[in-house]
């Protein structure tokens, strides 16, 4: 395998020195295994555009309304403890990274149908920013392949390939140091995994599983673990396949991940920056948790990047780490489960067009998010 970062004998530091690296564990998910099995009473149907969102600070995932009424039927279901990123198949199930295991969700009945165990072993299960287990996670474009950034506290990250139809783990390959972020080529023949403590990127072969790292650090790696310069989450470029990783509202590294050079565009919001989103015309949504020195920065914000290179910043209220974009393009939805301290139980609903933002509860902590598509079932009643 290509190389990774080594593994360092000091502790694990966040974005910034001073993070707690070591979390106390926590007690296992309540769920057993009759709750794979969760049935709800009746039928309901829920709204298009309904959100479902991972509980970074519980075990849970949650259905929300993004215009803030009520879901019908059952609105949270157990999955397995802080889950992370989550990505939704063609066929309704979410597929969702948790500290235990990946966890299947499927949408429609509202139940977990599967918790795959990870084939690394990353310690005690914990809670919180430095917790192992999974992180990003991306399905292939046939959906036959979940692929899940493992972080293994103290060392180099595993990133892991759960079979769909099987749910069994089916290859393992070492990428960098808490993999925030896990994409996959528009051909599903690479998949890259963003590690956030190691400046890089690592690229992986979907059929060989050989890897190669590439360094992405536009402001170097000095600080090393307790540097705020890292990367955080990419986006796969429609265009040309680029990589896409923005840092600090002022540069954009743009990563040609087959010959691994990196190209530094210039940004404009001036705050340190977290998770993104590309649509298909190639507009990219980068979310903006705040200065990392507020006598030089700018608050939280959420930047739309025209293809062209142009920029809006519309500002925030509080941190806030993932965004999702609704299909029309019109809407982006900004979850208020910052992974530092600032987080809140919500998320910022912008509209694109107008730059109005408006707050609605949703779930604890929440993180990750997919948008649900149109009619489909589910069932009434409270799980």
């Amino acid at each position: 395998m290509g190389a990774v970062a080594t593994a360092l004998t000091v502790v694990l530091a966040g974005c910034a020195p001073g993070g707690d690296p070591s979390p106390a564990p926590a007690a296992p998910s309540r769920h057993s295994p009759a709750g794979d099995a969760q049935e709800g009473g009746g039928t309901a149907r829920t709204p298009q555009g309904t959100l479902l969102v991972t509980d970074f600070g519980a075990d849970t995932v949650t259905f929300v309304d993004p215009s803030g009424r009520e879901v019908p039927g059952r609105r949270s279901v157990q999955v397995g403890t802080a889950p992370y990123g989550v990505v939704l198949g063609a066929d309704g199930t979410a597929w969702v990274a948790t500290a235990e295991g990946v966890a299947a969700v499927d949408t429609v009945r509202r139940k977990r149908t599967a918790l795959v165990p990870y084939a690394t072993d990353t310690g005690p299960v914990t809670t919180g920013e430095y917790r192992g287990g999974g992180m990003g996670i991306a399905l292939s474009p046939d959906g036959g392949t979940v692929y899940v950034g493992v972080n293994v506290p103290g060392g180099a990250g595993v990133l892991e390939a759960v079979d769909t139809e099987r749910r069994t783990v089916a290859g393992t390959a070492p990428v960098g140091r808490r993999p925030f972020d896990v994409d996959v080529s528009r051909d599903g023949r690479q998949v890259y995994a963003t590690g956030h403590d190691s400046f890089d990127v690592t690229v992986v072969d979907a059929a060989t599983w050989r890897s190669r790292r590439i360094e992405v650090a536009p402001y170097g790696t000095e600080g090393g673990l307790g540097s705020w310069l890292k990367p955080h989450y990419a986006a796969v470029r429609p265009s040309d396949g680029a990589l896409l990783l923005p840092f600090e509202g002022e540069r954009l590294a743009v990563v040609a991940p087959d010959t691994g050079r990196v190209r530094i565009e210039r940004m404009t919001a001036g705050t340190h920056q977290h998770g993104v989103a590309v649509t298909a015309d190639g507009t990219l949504f980068v979310v903006g948790t705040g200065a990392v020195d507020p006598a030089v920065g700018r608050g939280p914000s959420l930047t739309v990047r025209a293809a062209d290179g142009a920029e809006r910043v519309i500002p925030l209220d509080g941190p806030h780490e993932d965004v999702a974009v609704s299909a029309d393009g019109r809407t982006a939805y900004v979850s208020g489960g910052f992974t530092r301290d600032g987080h809140w139980d919500g998320l910022s609903v912008v509209d694109v067009a107008t730059g109005e933002v408006t707050r609605v509860p949703a779930g604890t902590r929440p993180l990750g998010m997919v948008v649900l598509g149109a009619g489909a079932p589910g069932p009434a009643g409270e799980g």
